[in-house]
């Protein structure tokens, strides 16, 4: 299904301003442990962004993947996009800087914090 001009626009500018904010260090990613993708919230929406592969590897498609925690609905850009594939490959790079240092973590790890909820 072809996308209309209003919206490749939109996107675009979204992508923008999650490479703008990434590059600011407003917005952080993280690895998960065992996973091939970085994760980051922003505006109450899960971003997804990987796979993680290094980026000299120019074989491997990427994708961007947002869902918002309230709903089921998401949206999926990936590099084979004629329009906006170049824009997911520039944040993939400005991702992979801002975060090759930082070690992976575990977003679902079970903590007394956590299970201190199961009393409530």
């Amino acid at each position: 299904m072809a996308r209309d001009h209003e919206l490749t626009e939109r996107l675009r500018n979204g992508l923008a301003k999650i490479k703008a904010l990434t590059k600011s260090g407003e917005l952080q990613w993280e690895k998960q442990i065992g996973t091939a993708h970085r994760f980051a919230r922003h505006n109450n929406n899960l971003l997804i962004l990987g796979p993680a592969t290094p980026m000299s590897d120019h074989s491997v498609p990427r994708y961007l993947f947002i869902t918002p925690f309230d709903s089921p609905n998401c949206i999926e850009i990936n590099s084979n996009d004629p329009e906006l594939g170049s824009a997911v490959m520039d944040l993939a790079k400005t991702v992979e800087l801002a975060g090759k240092d930082k070690p992976a973590t575990d977003p679902f790890e079970i903590t007394r914090d956590l299970a201190a909820r199961l009393d409530k």
